[in-house]
């Protein structure tokens, strides 16, 4: 298998939703004018406490200093996995891969944080530029690793990689409890001929800058009754275009320009998360991934600047909602999950998809998947 270094230097930046209307302007101009700006690679993602933008630094430069913006500040590094010549995606959408799993759990033991971006046509794995050395070198055994460098794939010299890279020497960072909230909505992940942008314009301008959720409280409250969750992201990467979104906000698209891998797939949220993050933390959703690669149940995976989301296929929460049963306090909206050992911060499972016509999963996978999370977390209790 191959590991491509994309080329790529990234932001993680935060905008406030009292500060969007400083930053209307530069934003809709890397979304419909990306041929002035330079920009190749932008994502912009909507939830209830702000909009996370994750772009190049072309893209960086529109975006000017204020106290509404927020900027992580490190230079990020996208990582795709190739298998058998062909990128970890295909023309028809897919989630995250038991390859991406592979690549992060064994950085994760190395106490290197990832920031992930799932896509409709594949998976991007964040890591930090100071971070490098440590990649290659724990995944150099397994795979091939070249870094595109205009436009081209160049195979990747251990030299190159360790030169005036060192080593990041964090300590383990122990275990942590999160909640885990799963709204009512029902997602889409869906794709566009970007030759069609300019089609839904308006309507793409009116449900990122002009629409609001009255659930959008709620989500940040731990124990409070929670229906849905405002949760948009639009992605123009090298050209490709990736949306996610809910099925409220879908009907406002036109249906013949937007596609998806199969008709009327839907997706589950789970939100990882009662306070922010942050970027250093590992092993926040160790707990889920595992399951669900082992169950073969598909999860795309997309990290902001606050908190952690998973989309699951809609059948598969089911096991989640019913594990909630095994949270110490069964009043509150959320299942606490003691995350034991170093995995990833942010590390995802993957399988297979599912589609409307088979959603449910099946019992006995219910089942097994809830007694290997009752499993994990006796253990982690237990150490």
């Amino acid at each position: 298998m191959d590991l491509h270094i994309l080329d790529h230097r990234l932001r993680v930046t935060s905008i406030s939703k009292n500060g969007l209307v400083h930053f209307t302007h530069p934003l809709i101009k890397l979304i419909f004018l990306r041929n002035r700006t330079g920009c190749k690679f932008f994502s912009l993602t909507e939830t209830p406490e702000n909009y996370t933008v994750v772009l190049d630094e072309e893209g960086f430069k529109e975006l000017q200093p204020s106290e509404h913006l927020q900027v992580e500040g490190s230079i990020w590094l996208p990582l795709n996995v190739v298998a058998n010549g062909n990128v970890s995606s295909s023309s028809q959408a897919v989630g995250v891969t038991k390859i991406a799993k592979s690549v992060i759990a064994p950085l994760a033991e190395q106490h290197v944080s990832v920031f992930m971006l799932s896509t409709y046509q594949t998976d991007f794995i964040l890591v930090r530029e100071k971070d490098l050395a440590v990649v290659v070198s724990t995944l150099e055994e397994e795979f091939h690793i070249f870094r595109e460098v205009a436009g081209e794939s160049v195979p990747l010299c251990r030299q190159d990689a360790h030169n005036g890279l060192h080593k990041n020497g964090k300590e383990a960072i122990l275990p942590t409890v999160h909640p885990v909230l799963i709204p009512q909505n029902h997602f889409c992940v869906m794709s566009l001929d970007p030759d069609t942008l300019p089609s839904i314009a308006t309507t793409l301008i009116d449900v990122l800058f002009y629409s609001n959720s009255p659930k959008e409280d709620a989500a940040s409250t731990p124990g409070q009754e929670l229906d849905c969750v405002k949760f948009f992201s639009f992605s123009l990467i090298d050209g490709y275009i990736s949306l996610v979104m809910d099925t409220e906000a879908q009907r406002q698209f036109p249906a013949d320009l937007l596609f998806t891998s199969s008709s009327g797939e839907l997706w589950r949220m789970v939100r990882i998360g009662g306070q922010p993050l942050g970027f250093d933390e590992c092993g926040i959703v160790a707990q889920i991934s595992q399951p669900l690669a082992d169950s073969d149940i598909s999860a795309y995976y997309i990290s902001t600047f606050s908190f952690d989301h998973a989309l699951v296929s809609s059948g598969a929460p089911c096991w989640l909602l019913r594990r909630r049963e095994f949270s110490s306090d069964p009043r509150h909206d959320f299942a606490s999950f003691s995350v034991a050992g170093d995995y990833g911060r942010r590390h995802v499972g993957s399988g297979r998809r599912t589609t409307c016509s088979d959603a449910q999963v099946p019992e006995e996978d219910i089942a097994r998947v809830t007694e290997m999370l009752h499993h994990q977390r006796k253990d982690a209790a237990a150490s």
